[in-house]
């Protein structure tokens, strides 16, 4: 028999996606970490309150190497950019953060920045925290999980993902030889999460009971790690691996279906069941379709919106929007010409050591001129799916809420129009704009300097008396 505490808790965890039309309650406000809110922004954004870390972050990684000498690659995107600020989510009047400086998750007020509760961990947090009917998930690198009360911080409970507790040094500190180096992901009554960096002590993926803690089920690798936002749907979990390529496990037991092809990277997202990550080495954006390994199509470029049938692109130098349906129709049927072109170009090669084939020869160079001409016309026709492009100095980061695109970028944000691809407006932050979150009109910028900035309407926080927090929130 379910308890009643255990079905509100089912109930909750499998509607979150309806419930975030008002809040931003995970890492790009859903598990398909798709970036997008519905709530509009005020075309005036004026500082509501700041918040400053006393340390900047302290990333686990600090960067990608400067070229690859195997494969003769330079200027090499980073592509472990998962903590180098403390991301912050929005829920109930509330903002929370983890912090890899202070080992902290901190709650504040989301309209005064006025600190509410803190709680401490043994290690970095690296993750924001999920927020699911009123309680608080998230990770360490002491390689807990813990469930706290959202309006308090109070401990519901705690588990070890590896119940061994072997402490080793990592990144400059002290950790577990298992830290979660992924988020967490609730949903239908659990808590998905990874535990583990390093594949010959194994990776372990764990489903453990939203409700109590306790381990429902666990798989384990020892071929890939497990790094970055874990992103689900309601059949699949995608586990990022760092630089290597996503995996795709079944999310009823965590076997592993596939891992995808790709130039690897931390940063994904869902859309209609393909899965789109990168950077890669330079800046690429894979798609990969539900229960395929290849990719469809690939893209130049650092992050992706999707929405309404509409693609916005964003690279270090511009912003740009395809009709993402006419493009993925064009990319399927390219796809299909360039295999059929393959195939025949490897019947032409065995016709060309017989003798007396020179009709079945010329026949099959017919076709894959032909196939060529088509290929080149999706080509074009791929090109000209592009609506609108911009020029953009805001390469860090991209997120939606309502009809304007915010771009993050090195001390500056900037706000776009969907429809136009004009610009509306310029905010300047302080350090790289690397975290976006938006949610009922409030817009929060968190950077690799560890502070939070908190833009908002200028009504909207002009009577607001001064924050009561002493040291960290400024007005």
């Amino acid at each position: 028999m379910i308890t009643t505490t255990r079905l509100l808790v089912m109930l909750a965890t499998s509607s979150l996606a309806t419930a975030m039309a008002a809040d931003w309650p995970t890492y790009r406000n859903d598990y398909a970490r798709t970036g997008v809110s519905p709530d509009p922004l005020p075309r005036n954004l004026t500082e509501a309150w700041t918040w400053r870390s006393a340390q900047p972050p302290q990333p686990a990684w600090q960067g990608e190497a400067k070229w690859d000498g195997w494969n003769k690659v330079y200027d090499l995107k980073a592509r472990q950019t998962f903590d180098r600020v403390f991301h912050a989510v929005i829920a109930s009047g509330r903002v929370y953060f983890g912090s890899s400086a202070d080992d902290q998750v901190y709650c504040l007020d989301a309209k005064s920045g006025r600190e509410l509760w803190t709680f401490f961990t043994e290690g970095p947090v690296r993750f924001a925290p999920t927020i699911v009917n009123g309680r608080a998930y998230f990770g360490s690198d002491d390689g807990r999980v813990y469930c706290l009360e959202a309006s308090s911080g109070k401990v519901v409970w705690q588990q070890r993902a590896v119940e061994t507790d072997r402490r080793i040094p990592g990144n400059g500190r002290v950790i577990s030889n298992w830290p979660i180096r992924t988020s967490v992901v609730v949903q239908n009554g659990l808590v998905y999460t990874t535990a583990g960096m390093f594949p010959s002590e194994g990776v372990h993926l764990v489903a453990l009971d939203a409700a109590t803690g306790a381990v429902r089920w666990r798989q384990v690798q020892n071929d890939l790690p497990a790094q970055g936002y874990l992103l689900a749907s309601a059949t699949r979990l995608y586990v990022p691996s760092g630089r290597n390529n996503p995996i795709v496990c079944d999310i009823a037991d965590g076997k592993r279906l596939h891992v995808v092809e790709g130039a690897g990277g931390t940063y994904a997202l869902l859309n209609e069941g393909m899965l789109v990550f990168g950077p890669g080495k330079t800046g690429q954006l894979g798609a990969v379709e539900e229960g395929r390994k290849d990719q469809l199509a690939t893209f130049q470029g650092n992050h992706m919106i999707v929405v309404a049938g509409r693609s916005y692109l964003h690279s270090d130098t511009e912003i740009s929007v395809l009709d993402r349906t006419r493009y993925l129709e064009l990319a399927r049927e390219q796809k299909a010409l360039s295999a059929r072109q393959g195939q025949l170009a490897k019947e032409l090669r065995e016709l060309g050591k017989k003798t007396g084939t020179a009709a079945e020869q010329q026949k099959i160079k017919d076709q894959l001129a032909d196939l060529g001409r088509k290929i080149d016309a999706t080509t074009e026709g791929m090109n000209n799916c592009v609506l609108w492009r911009n020029e953009s100095r805001w390469p860090l980061s991209l997120a939606l809420a309502g009809d304007t695109l915010v771009l993050g970028g090195d001390g500056e944000i900037a706000g776009f129009h969907t429809e136009r691809g004009t610009l509306r407006w310029q905010h300047k932050v302080s350090g790289g704009a690397y975290g976006l979150a938006a949610a009922d009109g409030l817009l929060l910028v968190s950077t690799d300097e560890g502070v939070i900035h908190c833009l908002r309407a200028p009504e909207a926080h002009a009577a607001l008396a001064p924050a009561r927090s002493g040291k960290e929130v400024r007005r």
